[in-house]
């Protein structure tokens, strides 16, 4: 399995509760829509609680500017994901996509990447 994680911040205007509502009563189900045409096999939202209730721990580390919530999408292989986004449509949906995740995420300030589970407990 593969992974696709993506850190997301959101825009601006939005408080935290705005972009995690949009981005679970309405994109959610978008995600959801598109999901025969990429051959997704799992997507999960993390959404953040108050930062206050990381700020030590974040300071103790000198970690980064907060994130709204995390991302995570699921492929049998890149082959497979391949396989999905030559198909009839994938590119249509992956418009759709990016052009409802313009509405509430800062796109150039959340970053995203592929990588693989290496399970150590579970």
């Amino acid at each position: 399995m593969i992974k696709l994680t993506f850190c997301l911040v959101r825009l601006p205007h939005l408080t935290r509760d705005q972009f995690q509502a949009y981005w679970f009563d309405k994109h959610a189900p978008l995600v959801r829509k598109h999901q025969p045409v990429f051959g997704i096999r799992r997507y999960v939202q993390l959404h953040s609680f108050d930062p206050a209730l990381s700020a030590d721990a974040r300071a103790s580390r000198g970690g980064p500017v907060r994130y709204d919530g995390v991302a995570q999408l699921w492929w049998e292989s890149f082959d497979d994901l391949a396989k999905h986004l030559a198909a009839p449509g994938a590119a249509e949906a992956g418009r759709d996509l990016l052009e409802d995740e313009r509405k509430f995420i800062d796109l150039p300030k959340s970053p995203l990447w592929w990588g693989e589970e290496k399970v150590i407990i579970g």
